[in-house]
């Protein structure tokens, strides 16, 4: 990492697009002090995102939940359970990763983009990893002409234009998410966003394939619905992570920036 006391404050912009930079080369984040906290604040979250694994690629994953610990109604509505800023975040996490991963329900039921648009910067590859069934092939990760790779055990009868990229399960029959991992960093990816929904970050979490948790906390509260987490990570309290914790405000919510110990 590089250090440069003598530079001036960065604005927002410009910190910004350091950031960007940083994410798309190997010149590390620069440290900039006396800066506005906004600028502190960007570089506090998004600098650790950029840091390399050689095992596998890097990982943060994110989900907004209500007090209660909920990602959506039992209905399946979940839009939008945070507010503003934290699609803002969820769209600046998407612009600094290679790759965003999501289960096929989220695809079917939510009709994600999974592009970036509230903020500058590129949009990562798109992977959804497939179950029993596949999204049908009119949702928007099949039709706006960007890339998306299917992830599955079988090939789908129609992968909706997608490109498909066949993995042998494990024993459970669900594909293993080390085995994600593996195929995306053979494809040249270096940093994951995995985004949802909540089975598929439990997975991960469970795996141990999780460098960073972004977990945004509105204050709402749902009473029922679809929890935030569902694998269990220990079968004893002394086995469950306790990560290192730095809570931020976003607007109304409360993101907590989890460092998990995962190597």
């Amino acid at each position: 990492m590089h250090d440069y006391p003598k530079q001036p404050a960065l604005p927002e912009a410009d910190a910004w697009n350091a950031l960007l930079a940083a994410s798309r080369g190997d010149e590390g984040v620069p440290v900039v002090p006396d800066a506005p906290e906004e600028v502190q604040r960007l570089f506090r979250l998004y600098g650790p995102l950029l840091a390399p694994r050689a095992d596998r690629p890097w990982v943060v994953a994110h989900l907004a939940q209500s007090l209660d610990g909920r990602i959506a109604l039992p209905s399946g509505e979940s839009q939008w359970i945070s507010g503003e800023e934290d699609l803002r975040h969820t769209h600046r996490l998407r612009a600094l990763v290679d790759a965003v991963v999501v289960g096929a329900r989220t695809v079917e039921r939510d009709d994600p983009r999974l592009t970036v648009r509230r903020v500058t910067g590129p949009d990562p590859l798109r992977v959804v990893i497939v179950g029993t069934a596949a999204p049908q092939a009119d949702r928007l990760v099949f039709t706006d002409g960007l890339p998306t790779v299917l992830v599955c055990a079988q090939r789908p009868e129609d992968p909706g234009g997608a490109e498909v990229e066949l993995i042998d399960p494990g024993p459970d029959g669900v594909i293993a998410p080390g085995a994600v991992l593996g195929a995306l960093a053979a494809r040249g990816v270096r940093r994951v966003l995995v985004e949802g929904g909540g089975v598929t970050v439990s997975r991960f979490l469970s795996a141990g394939c999780v460098d960073r948790l972004h977990l945004t906390v509105a204050p709402l509260l749902m009473g029922h619905g679809r929890p935030a987490l569902s694998d269990p990570l220990s079968d004893r309290l002394a086995g469950c992570p306790r990560p290192d914790v730095r809570v931020e405000r976003l607007g109304d919510d409360w993101l907590f920036d989890c460092a998990l110990r995962s190597e």
